[in-house]
């Protein structure tokens, strides 16, 4: 049985996830290697040979490799009969000549090639443009860049053109604006614009309109609500109030969704908001506007129990009574506040029968989940071992998708060894390897099961072999434009592509996410994108739910999740010093989320986050310069 659920373990998730606490045991390491699954994909396209009636392209498996070393591999296919690998190969080595300053070559590459490759026709002009500029011939490059707009005015490409040539005519600048306003290069115009003239409010939002989240966009956000107030819509109000509540300013997020339209969302997080920065009183009357306009809304109930949490313990009986009467989402929690509330009025009997009703009623619900694991660590605390088992072990069965299932999971196994239930320990371990081979959880398990993982003190020596994808996965949205572009490694303009077809989505499905996220890591945002991977998670519906379920069986899930940016350089730096190279990655996960230039609050800086004093001190024991 142990032997069957590691094959599924191995061949589903793609391999053991190595997750380790360090630093005291509050850092974890999460890193995926897909190597069975992916050997087994290569071994197979192997057999077939490379083809595209196989799915698989010879060229993007080049991709990966750094511009010097497939470059010999690319003139081969480029020097081949046409086909759609030749394509590839010319326009890939085109694009590496440029960035290598030989555009010359570039250009012999890209002859004509936009009539064979219809798909990245509007791209091949392009990178004729980058060549001509390049070379410094300038009236072929603006005379490209005018081929574009002639040929492609409503192609994504066209805000390039724009520009460039809006250099010399500001009316083309005019044109990406109106056009193109969620363009990289349309917003590097407005920035230009802003630093000329700071004083004009329509640049200002659409900054905060289409960047929310950029450096900056708080002060830009600040000014436009300090100095052109009267000016804004209920509409501009909103989008202000939605990017100071992504970047967590509640208070300011509250005062903004107050001037927003009565949406029961925009009143809810006004109500919240405005709760959040110590406004109690003022955060009341959204709350209660909320209620009597959409008694319905699903956030109804959360803004009762939130009324609730700042009224006298009579009132908020009453508000939730209401919950467990009306939204049964809510109900769970509303339970157990009502039994607190009890309690402190020493109506110890109700407040039973109301945790009661929260594990017999809602035992699925995370409210009941939480209170299992809260009781169950009481118990463990007090050395009532046999309690604490009892109370956390229907967690992973009732509450498999809870946030605590896998930590649940591996002390429910940990419990049933001290107590001499070995077998039903082995289950707990087996269980959380194959429900959530993800968590830290899991590498502790397959420990226990004497899996050859590691401990906290032999994981820095284990060698893992490392195998990374060799081609990208294949995005399932955006244009056939976009998906090529992704597959040879065209970063910045399949990123430039998506943020013109997103436009200003504020929704978006699980699948657009997820691209929006493998696009992200591409460029470089790392931060940002695991994030909007990991944050899958967090969706509510079923049809959501599932749809996550089936992404996390695909090994393109797990990479994006565990990205491996700087690979080179970390097996290098970790084989000089033989360290555990996925150990190293993971710390640089946790620590930095692979962001070179950011900075703690206390002050700690790098890949590695380390205070500069630690920094110093280390690098004068080591005699570093």
């Amino acid at each position: 049985m142990l032997k069957e659920r590691r094959q599924q373990f191995l061949l589903l998730a793609g391999a053991i996830v190595l997750l380790v606490s360090v630093s005291l045991g509050a850092v974890f390491l999460g890193v995926t290697v897909a190597n069975q699954l992916e050997e087994k994909e290569e071994n197979k396209t192997a057999s077939q040979g490379l083809t595209e009636s196989t799915g698989k392209s010879a060229v993007a498996r080049l991709v990966s490799l750094p511009p010097q070393q497939r470059a010999t591999n690319l003139d081969a296919f480029a020097s081949g009969p046409k086909s759609r690998e030749q394509y590839r190969a010319r326009y890939l080595l085109a694009s590496d000549l440029i960035q290598q300053n030989q555009p010359e070559q570039a250009l012999n590459h890209l002859e004509g090639l936009e009539s064979d490759y219809p798909v990245l026709a509007s791209h091949v002009v392009l990178k004729r443009a980058q060549a001509y500029q390049a070379m410094g011939d300038s009236a072929k490059a603006t005379a490209a860049w005018g081929t574009i707009l002639k040929k492609y005015p409503n192609q994504a490409v066209a805000a390039e053109a724009l520009y460039h040539l809006g250099k010399s005519n500001p009316k083309h600048w005019d044109d990406a604006i109106a056009k193109f306003p969620s363009h990289p290069r349309t917003l590097e115009i407005v920035r230009q614009r802003l630093k000329a003239n700071p004083n004009q409010l329509p640049l200002l939002l659409l900054l905060a309109k289409h960047t929310p989240k950029a450096l900056g966009m708080q002060e830009i956000r600040d000014r436009i609500v300090d100095k052109y107030a009267e000016q804004l819509t209920p509409e501009d109000w909103e989008m202000i109030g939605t990017g100071y509540w992504e970047t967590w300013k509640y208070g300011k997020a509250g005062k903004a969704y107050a001037q927003a339209p009565r949406t029961p969302r925009n009143l809810y997080r006004a109500g919240r908001g405005l709760h959040l920065d110590t406004k109690a009183s003022k955060g009341k009357v959204f709350y209660e506007q909320l209620i009597s306009a959409y008694p319905n809304a699903k956030e109804t109930g959360l803004a009762l129990r939130r009324l609730a949490s700042i009224s006298k313990r009579t009132e908020a009986l009453a508000y939730l009574d209401q919950v467990i009467q009306n939204y049964p989402d809510e109900a769970p929690q509303a339970l157990l506040d009502k039994a607190k509330i009890l309690e402190k009025l020493n109506s110890k009997v109700s407040a039973g029968q109301a945790r009661k009703s929260v594990l017999t009623q809602y035992a699925s619900s995370d409210a009941a989940a939480n209170y299992r694991w809260q009781m169950a660590q009481k118990k463990a605390a007090k050395g009532q071992l046999q309690q604490a088992w009892q109370w956390a072990q229907p967690i992973t069965t009732n509450n498999p998708d809870s946030d605590i299932a896998a930590q649940a999971g591996f002390w429910v196994g940990r419990w049933a060894s001290k107590l001499g239930r070995p077998n039903d320990a082995k289950a707990a371990f087996e269980h959380v390897l194959a429900r959530y081979p993800e968590s830290y959880y899991a590498w502790r398990s397959a420990n226990y099961l004497g899996w050859n993982v590691g401990d906290f003190t032999s994981v820095r020596y284990l060698m893992p072999k490392v195998v990374r994808p060799q081609a990208r996965p294949l995005l399932k949205d955006g244009s056939a434009t976009l998906k090529e572009l992704y597959q040879l490694g065209q970063d910045q303009d399949a990123w430039a592509l998506w943020q013109v077809e997103l436009g200003n989505r504020k929704e978006l499905s699980v699948s657009e996410q997820f691209t929006d996220g493998v696009l992200r890591l591409g460029i470089g945002d790392n931060l940002k994108g695991i994030n909007q991977v990991w944050s899958l998670k967090r969706r509510e519906t079923p049809q959501e739910q599932a749809e996550w379920a089936a992404l996390r069986d695909q090994p393109k899930y797990w990479h994006a999740l565990f990205p491996f940016p700087f690979q080179s350089s970390i097996l290098n730096w970790s084989g000089q010093r033989d360290l555990n190279p996925l150990l190293v990655t993971a710390l640089i996960r946790q620590e930095s989320r692979f962001e070179p230039e950011i900075r703690s609050v206390a002050g700690a800086m790098g890949l590695m986050q380390v205070m500069p004093g630690t920094g110093s001190w280390v690098a004068q024991k080591i005699q570093l310069k």
